[in-house]
């Protein structure tokens, strides 16, 4: 499997450290505008190879052509949040950004799947539609999966077992709006607050959780001046999913026609990821709250996709 990473910033370069530890890809190519140092990390990266059991993949730091033939595009470049900033903020800069970045990667890769990490992502993913004729199922927000990645790690360490034990969404976008739908999580199959109860554990201050997971993200970039790792362990979980046809119930930004009740939007929304990209969407009944909290994430989408010049 031939991987391209558009933009080696924090994110792109730890995703190729991903990548070449579990050994999914025969090739990996980087383009970055600053070459030098796309190089550079290459020849650096070159060296792991010497120590770690895994496949021997090809590496490239290039440009497109070096990238034709790709089979996913990972796509991280872009203007980067500064102090101060929201995701949000940076709609209407990278999606001209993203304008010419994905006509550059339909040309060479026509027929990749493309994973959109460019902030905010759902909206950037919703410009790659527009500006190329990639279909739909082949164009993937890296959504809320990390959200959710995060609400996992903090309901674990409230019932102190291993995350992966933990079952719930982050739903909607990679913003303020996006929100936990709890009628969908549950604890080792229990209810959240049956698991408390039943357990001897305090039962969970669900607003707060749901602060949480959507303020952590802005504490790591105050802290480091970025987020990576987290974001990095992201892409590649749905890489992995696409390599292995696993058909794993991932929540990615996908663009809606009808489902959930809205159209002609990318949200995010739990979706069955296999070799061709996001296989269907999966239909949940919300609670009249959840599905409220769907619709103000909905319109807020819509605010930001008319100031971005995406709307219709």
């Amino acid at each position: 499997m031939k991987i391209s990473i558009i933009g080696m910033g924090a994110v792109g370069t730890e995703v190729v450290g991903f990548l070449l530890n579990a050994g999914l890809a025969s090739e990996i190519v980087v383009v970055d505008s600053a070459a030098n140092k796309a190089q550079a990390e290459i020849w650096d990266f070159s060296h792991v190879t010497s120590f770690i059991y895994a496949q021997n993949p090809r590496l490239c730091a290039g440009d497109y052509v070096d990238a034709a033939g790709s089979d996913i595009v990972v796509v991280t470049a872009g203007a980067q949040l500064k102090a101060g900033e929201t995701r949000d903020s940076l709609a209407g800069v990278n999606s001209r950004v993203i304008r010419g970045i994905i006509a550059d990667v339909e040309r060479s890769s026509p027929g990749a799947i493309v994973l959109m990490v460019t902030n905010p992502v759902d909206l950037m993913a919703q410009a790659a539609l527009r500006f190329s004729s990639y279909p739909k199922q082949r164009v993937i927000s890296l959504g809320t999966i990390v959200d959710t990645a995060r609400f996992m790690r903090i309901v674990s360490d409230h019932v102190a077992i291993d995350p992966k034990n933990i079952f719930g969404y982050v739903i909607g976008d990679h913003s303020q709006t996006g929100f936990i739908p709890w009628s969908l999580c549950n604890v080792c199959g229990l209810d959240v607050d049956a698991y408390c109860e039943l357990n001897g554990l305090p039962p969970l201050d669900r607003a707060a959780v749901r602060e949480r997971v959507l303020q952590i993200g802005l504490d790591i970039f105050a802290g480091k001046g970025n987020t990576n790792h987290g974001i990095a362990a992201s892409v590649y979980r749905i890489v992995r999913a696409i390599a292995g046809n696993e058909r794993s119930v991932l929540p990615v930004g996908t663009m809606l026609e009808g489902e959930y009740g809205v159209s002609g939007v990318v949200m995010s929304v739990p979706c069955v990821i296999d070799r061709t990209g996001v296989q269907r969407i999966i239909a949940c009944r919300f609670t009249p709250e959840e599905d409220e909290a769907f619709r103000a994430s909905y319109r807020h989408k819509l605010t930001l996709l008319a100031e971005a010049g995406l709307g219709d």
